[in-house]
């Protein structure tokens, strides 16, 4: 049973669609929905209810975080390509005001040069990459412990 103010949603940007179709020694091999379901299995661990939302539309990303304050308490984010040059996703997590982390599978700092920019840079707790899907398992295992320290408050 998940109590209040454990609501994490994890938020999958362009490409994400299509990630078994992607590079294996780069992203891992896995499906989107393999992924989630690791995912919501380490949430059920730590007492966190997941949501997912996916899109390869920058707008519809946007829009989402627009309604997030209402849909979770924090979020997991891997907006992909959108990471390193969108102000616009980058604004509306700043509007949302809600603990997040960022999360790539891959390892961005040893990859292309434009990947090492974050436009997340300051709106996230932490920014989690080159771990695979364990990335996720960190990410939402400080979320737990930072939703559980604004609970004591």
């Amino acid at each position: 049973m998940t109590s209040a103010h454990n609501r994490v949603a994890v938020l999958h940007g362009v490409n994400f669609d299509v990630l078994e179709r992607r590079d294996a020694d780069v992203y891992g091999g896995l499906s989107l929905r393999q992924l989630e379901t690791k995912i919501q299995d380490w949430g059920r661990e730590l007492g966190l209810e997941t949501i997912f939302f996916q899109t390869n539309s920058e707008g519809e990303f946007v829009e989402y975080l627009h309604r997030l304050p209402e849909l979770s308490d924090a979020a997991v984010i891997n907006a992909g390509a959108w990471s390193h040059y969108s102000r616009a996703i980058a604004d509306a997590l700043g509007i949302a005001e809600l603990p997040a982390v960022e999360v790539h599978l891959s390892d961005v700092e040893a990859r292309d040069a434009w990947r090492r920019v974050s436009v997340f840079d300051g709106l996230v707790l932490e920014k989690i990459f080159g771990k695979g899907p364990d990335g996720y398992r960190e990410a939402l295992a400080l979320l737990a412990r930072e939703l559980g320290t604004r609970n004591d408050r």
